[in-house]
């Protein structure tokens, strides 16, 4: 992923609450991201025309742009458009792939970005990353970070269940990532930055101990934060590292050579309690498993229905979607043959948990 620039920026406005929407127009009214009203809004299909038609009134002289989002050439496309006119920002109304389609098309002209987030199923609804598909691989950019982000609940309750449950999975992926990070720092003298990982650990131990489930305004609310927390974490240190590890490389991997498997919080959990397995730390791993098992998210290669040749396919495979980064895969380099020998191991160990 190229390197972000660092920055301690954080966004204006942070609105997490039922009825939240209704702060858009209070937001866009700070002249530090729009100073004439000229706003481009770019929504998905479903929850997001919805919510742009709920708040056309407080948007003036808005144009709206809808998009699929998902890969570069949509966010591209969506860049060539906001040089129709002059733009003072940009809002993105949506789940992940919308915003960070909006997230990317900003950054190409340096416009002002806010994230309306109708879904938590990742931490990009406030971090400096765009994850976007290009030639079939999905591909992590540098972004700038959302100069406000507003999550409203009731859209949120709205959405699909499942793809909220995954947000979990990639909160709690944090505690993997950070132990990759320091096990860089131990072998390799990567400097880790005490402030990111604070962050990022934050939140994934807020979700880890916080009793309740994505009925529970109180718990929603939690994940929420933990999401954007991990958001900032990103925007501290200048790359993606305190949320993205083996974990992550796991993922990005199923996604290369299985597209379609599951959602990217759902394996990013599973790659998370896997890399754990293999870190060989039983108390977290305990942890997470129990974690992933009350949410109803993935915890073997079957639950994303992969059988153990395409799950040791894609460990395999996985250090080659992060070349520069060191983590508990690159550590142990295992052959294919190790590879199943640990998974059936990770499998025995799950059934007791």
């Amino acid at each position: 992923m190229p390197l972000l620039a660092r920055s301690v920026q954080t966004p204006l406005h942070i609105h997490v609450r039922r009825g939240a929407v209704a702060d858009l127009g209070q937001i866009l009214a700070d002249g530090r991201i729009s100073s004439g009203g000229d706003v481009a809004v770019v929504v998905g299909p479903g929850q997001g025309e919805r919510i742009a038609d709920l708040i056309r009134p407080s948007l003036g002289s808005a144009d709206v742009y809808t998009t699929t989002g998902g890969t570069l050439d949509s966010a591209l496309e969506l860049a060539t458009k906001l040089r129709s006119r002059q733009y003072d920002a940009v809002v993105g109304i949506g789940g992940g792939k919308t915003v960070d389609t909006a997230k990317y098309a900003a950054s190409r002209w340096g416009l002002p970005m806010v994230s309306v987030a109708t879904s938590l199923a990742n931490d990009g609804i406030a971090s400096p990353v765009a994850s976007l598909i290009h030639d079939g691989i999905k591909n992590s950019y540098g972004v700038h970070i959302p100069f406000g982000v507003i999550v409203d609940l009731d859209f949120v309750e709205n959405g699909p269940e499942l793809v909220n449950r995954a947000g979990i999975g990639d909160v709690i992926s944090n505690i993997s990532a950070l132990a990759d990070w320091e096990l860089a720092r131990e072998v390799r003298g990567e400097p880790v930055d005490g402030l990111a990982a604070s962050l990022a650990r934050m939140g994934a131990e807020a979700v880890l101990a916080m009793p309740g489930d994505m009925d529970d305004d109180a718990f929603v609310t939690v994940l929420a934060e933990a999401l954007i927390s991990s958001g900032l974490a990103m925007a501290v240190c200048g790359s993606s590292r305190p949320s993205s590890g083996g974990c992550h490389e796991i993922m990005h991997a199923i996604d290369s050579l299985f597209p379609g498997t599951a959602t990217h919080g759902e394996l990013a959990g599973l790659g998370a309690l896997f890399c754990t397995f293999l870190r060989g730390d039983e108390r977290r791993f305990v942890q997470i498993a129990q974690c992933l098992a009350r949410h109803r998210l993935p915890r073997t290669a079957g639950d994303v229905g992969l059988d153990a040749d395409q799950f040791v396919q894609a460990v395999e495979f996985a250090p080659r979607t992060r070349p520069d980064r060191y983590t508990i895969l690159e550590h142990l380099a295992m052959s294919p043959g190790e590879i199943r020998r640990k998974l059936a191991e990770y499998d025995d160990a799950l059934a007791q948990h």
